[in-house]
């Protein structure tokens, strides 16, 4: 669930071999020679989320420490995080969430109300499924069959945010292995959601944001620091 961590970055700092966001990076071994291709972006829809949905997996804590670090603590809509992790350490992940100075952060619990500002976790082995219950967001665990090889996944847990909020859902896609993440972004980006994704050089492996930004499906990816500043515009509702 993350053996190597990601590549810590001070604010503000940009290393030269950065690429500007928007752009893919020469296949790994290459010369150099080889021009960039720009990814294909999607506008930023005009309605704002009111979700926040984060999926994570390989180097997906350390991404995690530095992206509730720059979020703060008054966030005005609830956040929901699915890292591939298994039972007992999903636990101490949220602890150590907490302790960095971002939103709160504990294991969801079932059918317990999603609350602004704070960071509701899959608990290990369970997939996180978001309802919408007289009038409010609640979590739902599930031990269906796991999906893309995992449970928690990402899949489920963005396709019923998708129905909960009506796809006012902003996806945030961290460093991780695989593709899983994908069809559930697909169907928050058909109900009017929007996406971000980590960029190829902060990402430990770039196989979840890869996946979702090769598929033309963000509105944005950019480096791991940049990520929070430009979600907090977006939840603003301003033009990022």
């Amino acid at each position: 669930w993350g053996a190597a961590p990601a590549p810590r970055i001070a604010p503000g700092h940009n290393p030269p071999e950065r690429m500007p966001p928007g752009t893919t990076t020469p296949a790994a071994g290459g010369t150099g020679a080889m021009p960039l291709r720009p990814l294909p972006l999607r506008p930023l829809p005009l309605r704002r989320p009111l979700l926040l949905a984060i999926g994570s997996s390989t180097g997906g804590p350390q991404a995690l420490f530095t992206l509730a670090l720059g979020l703060g603590r008054d966030l005005a809509v609830p956040i929901v995080l699915t890292q591939h992790m298994p039972p007992a350490f999903t636990a101490i992940l949220a602890e150590h969430i907490t302790r960095v100075g971002g939103p709160p952060c504990a294991e969801a619990r079932d059918g317990e109300l999603l609350r602004p500002g704070a960071i509701h976790l899959a608990p290990g082995d369970r997939h996180l499924l978001i309802h919408h219950e007289a009038g409010a967001f609640r979590a739902r665990l599930s031990l269906d069959a796991p999906e893309n090889y995992c449970r928690p996944a990402v899949d489920p847990m963005l396709r019923t945010a998708t129905r909960a909020a009506d796809g006012r859902i902003l996806v945030v896609m961290l460093t991780g292995m695989g593709h899983d993440g994908l069809d559930g972004t697909r169907s928050v980006i058909d109900g009017g959601g929007a996406a971000l994704a980590q960029d190829e050089a902060t990402s430990v492996v770039w196989g979840m944001p890869g996946a979702i930004a090769r598929a033309g499906l963000c509105h944005a990816v950019l480096p791991l620091d940049q990520l929070a500043p430009h979600i907090r515009q977006i939840l603003r509702g301003g033009v990022a």
